[in-house]
């Protein structure tokens, strides 16, 4: 018993580290408990007598921190300083440090006394804390086109270690180039807490496309995400180069209409007042780029300007054009015209453009107007005219009637399908629209009017052979015709199958009969006498023939023949 009792003496007093043993490393977090391992928690209970740990510190030298024996649940806590209130043990026998803070970062060494054996575990503690968000401060008011201009100071916060900082143009990362862009970056630490403050200012030359650019900082740490400021946007003044002229009014612009004149300048900040020329006129408008003509005329048309107030060189024009439309159409209204009569129609037009005329007959779209040099019946109705340019449209019109004595155009009879009626038709022209006497009675008249064309039937059953008249008439005149009508019951007894129609038409194929009959004997006879005349031949009695003898015989031989 009392040689173990010597042996742990001798392992106390051996308190300090064995060379070349290897110190691990491990992180905590600022502010929370950082666990220190025991051999990264791999120590076995058999034979274990105590645990200590101890601490470097700030002056190199050795310092006790707590002790626990084997067998006892409370460990005994030795150190005298800050430790004594923030340091435990776990039943894994890793130290336990909570608050932790950048006082912390130093070697602890946890001592593992066996029976047997003495070991040192050494571990070398880092304190880290994550930065506060990044914000981007004294902020430039505006930026100059083409000029370099502190555009502002990222700051981030309270961190270990110091985090890095990154200038973004629309997510880009921007380098320091010396010229355009220049960044200059610095850290502090905080006296009491040791934490550390990153800043970066940015020097930066604008160009007028970055009135849209958005700049952003971004924080860079050993733990955790990247951080991102808010994006700020900035105002790039630059002077004007170009000047614009606009017309703002609807299009086209008609005579009446309203035209307001916008002036514009990609000047940043805009000029706000500018000179316009008003057909040669100068006006000039303060604190608005618009000048308003109220009720334009054709007469307002032409070139119209605006400048800046100190440059008249700076300007922009724009061609206002009224748009008018002028017609006259003869004749109009109601015009009425006897039949057979001449209408002259005339149009006439004036226009800022080439007019478009269309023509429009009782709703029915015309390819062209007709032919009124001699009016009838059908050329009534009412016309329009439609006349138009784009954004404005003229329609005229008049109505036609045509009127005239009526005239009868035809009068016929048929047999009805089932041959018991008689059905007379009278079809007449003339207006206004014409009306029907018949001599004799019937049933079921029918009537039609259209284009001037009356159409007028009756339906008889007629018991002897008649004469029917028909008589047409209205304000102007009339005109009547006769028909004959023959018998029913005496067709029927007669020939059941044949009626008057037929007996005409008997009488015309007679007449074909006898006409092809004559013209046969008339061709027959002119064939006799051809006949006639060839046998004769073409020799003339008493006139001397020239010619041998042989051939005078030959020709009274063949005359011979021909006799015969």
């Amino acid at each position: 018993m009392q040689s173990v009792i010597y042996l742990f003496v001798a392992f106390v007093a051996v308190d300090v580290f064995l060379p070349g043993s290897c110190v691990q490393t491990i992180i905590g977090l600022y502010g929370e408990t950082i666990e220190v391992p025991c051999n990264n928690g791999n120590i076995k209970p058999e034979g274990i007598i105590f645990t200590k740990w101890k601490y470097v510190k700030d002056d190199g030298s050795s310092g006790d921190l707590l002790v626990k024996q084997a067998g006892k649940e409370q460990e005994t806590v030795s150190a005298t300083d800050d430790y004594k209130s923030r340091v435990s043990i776990s039943a894994n026998s890793s130290l336990l440090i909570s608050q932790g803070s950048l006082t912390d970062q130093r070697v602890f060494t946890c001592i593992v006394v066996s029976l047997t054996n003495l070991v040192e575990y050494p571990v070398e503690v880092k304190v880290y804390k994550k930065p506060s968000t990044p914000v981007i401060k004294n902020k430039a008011k505006e930026l100059e086109n083409g000029k370099l201009t502190r555009l502002g100071e990222c700051v981030v916060e309270s961190a270990n270690p110091a985090a890095d900082l990154t200038w973004m143009k629309n997510n880009q990362s921007l380098v320091d180039d010396g010229k355009t862009v220049i960044i200059r970056s610095t850290v502090t630490k905080d006296p009491i807490t040791g934490l550390s403050s990153s800043s970066s200012s940015l020097e930066y030359m604008a160009r007028k496309e970055d009135v849209t650019s958005q700049f952003t900082c971004t924080a860079k740490h050993k733990i955790g995400l990247n951080q991102v400021s808010a994006p700020e946007t900035f105002p790039i003044h630059y002077p004007t180069e170009k000047v614009s002229l606009q017309v703002v009014s609807q299009s086209p612009i008609r005579e009446g209409d309203d035209v307001t004149l916008k002036c514009q300048a990609d000047g940043n900040p805009p000029p706000t007042s500018f000179n316009f020329n008003i057909k040669g006129k100068k006006v000039t408008v303060t604190d608005k780029n618009m000048y308003t003509l109220t009720g334009v005329t054709r007469d307002d048309s032409g070139v119209y300007k605006c400048s800046l107030l100190d440059n008249d060189v700076m300007e922009s024009t724009q061609i206002v054009t009224v748009s008018f439309l002028d017609v006259s159409l003869t004749p109009t209204g109601k015009v009425l015209k006897k039949f057979g009569e001449n209408l002259v129609v005339s149009l006439e037009k004036n226009a800022s453009n080439e007019a478009t005329v269309t023509w429009i007959k009782d709703n029915r779209k015309l390819d062209k107007l007709p032919d009124f040099s001699q009016l009838t019946y059908s050329d009534a109705g009412l016309y329009v005219c439609n006349v138009s340019i784009e954004g404005i449209r003229h329609s005229l019109s008049f109505e036609l009637t045509v009127e005239g004595v009526p005239k009868i155009t035809s009068l016929t009879k048929h047999r009805s399908y089932d041959g018991k009626h008689k059905v007379l038709t009278c079809e007449a022209e003339g207006s206004p629209k014409p009306d029907v006497q018949w001599s004799v009675n019937g049933t079921n008249d029918e009537m039609s009017y259209v284009n001037g064309k009356a159409t007028f039937k009756l339906t008889v059953v007629p018991s002897k052979n008649l004469t029917v008249n028909c008589l047409v008439t209205n304000k102007l005149g009339y005109d009547t015709e006769d028909i004959s009508v023959f018998s029913l019951f005496e067709e029927d007894k007669a020939k059941p199958e044949k009626n008057e129609d037929g007996a005409e038409q008997a009488k015309v194929i007679v007449g074909v009969v006898v006409g092809l009959l004559l013209a046969a004997a008339l061709v027959g006879l002119i064939y006799c006498l051809y006949i006639k005349k060839t046998r004769q031949g073409s020799w003339k009695t008493g006139e001397k023939e020239a010619g041998t003898s042989e051939e005078s015989k030959k020709l009274e031989e063949n005359n011979h023949k021909a006799d015969v």
